[in-house]
């Protein structure tokens, strides 16, 4: 796997214990190589768990940053701000993606580590409430699960039995995210119809195998993916 080493400067640990998938931070370094974030910046970290992402852009690139979750409290996120010691520089927000309490154009960028697919996939997502919180020539950045091209059913035939044993031990429910995973074209396409942006990076991480064995509960998805078809998508924008 390549070597991150801004990733590395965090204890494994620490990581571990706050992660909300595959390893959140080593992503989000990944994704900032095709952004241009400079200390003093607005950023929105959409959908961001227990704020790992967001410690990682407060000290790593000095920007301010509003840590905008749903499924975690903010008086629990502020608690590791403080711990983390970017409470002065990242601000924790209980909110739902489609009930965002900020001003139009208020950021100068918006990034989001694997959460964007949960709800940016619906096709009015984008152009009429994501686009307009962030200012003209302001930056968007997402990473997200994917494969590596689209199927017809929404999934490799691969990972049938494993979708079908998970259903069983987990429920009904269990995995319907996975109809939210597209390829690096679908998302490029996703977002470019509009006209609002410039698409400016689209491409698969190398190893997506080795980002999901980070986390070890994820040894039975990567065993199944015999053609390894599953991905992660990094895609950055500038709005015009």
């Amino acid at each position: 796997m390549k070597e991150y080493s801004k990733t590395k400067k965090y204890d494994r640990k620490w990581i571990e214990e706050n992660q909300m998938g595959p390893n959140p931070i080593l992503l989000m370094e990944e994704l900032c190589e095709n952004l241009d974030l400079k200390p003093g910046m607005k950023v929105l970290d959409m959908g961001c768990g227990k704020g790992l992402t967001s410690v990682f852009l407060a000290k790593e690139y000095g920007v301010t940053v509003f840590a905008n979750d749903l499924w975690i409290s903010a008086t629990e996120n502020l608690c590791r701000f403080e711990e983390a010691g970017v409470s002065d520089r990242v601000f924790p927000i209980k909110a739902e993606a489609h009930a965002l309490p900020y001003a139009n154009g208020f950021f100068d960028a918006a990034v989001s580590a694997t959460s964007y697919h949960y709800f940016g996939t619906d096709e009015a997502y984008f152009p009429c409430t994501y686009s307009k919180l962030v200012k003209p020539g302001g930056q968007f950045g997402i990473v997200v699960p994917g494969y590596v091209k689209e199927f017809e059913k929404g999934y490799p035939d691969t990972l049938e039995e494993f979708f079908v044993k998970q259903r069983a031990e987990h429920g009904n429910g269990w995995g319907e995210d996975m109809f939210t995973f597209h390829s690096n074209a679908w998302w490029r396409n996703h977002w470019e119809k509009h006209g609002i942006v410039n698409i400016t990076a689209c491409y698969d991480i190398e190893d997506a195998h080795g980002i999901w064995l980070y986390e070890d509960g994820w040894i039975e998805y990567v065993d199944a993916d015999k053609n390894k078809d599953i991905a992660f998508i990094i895609m950055a924008a500038i709005k015009k």
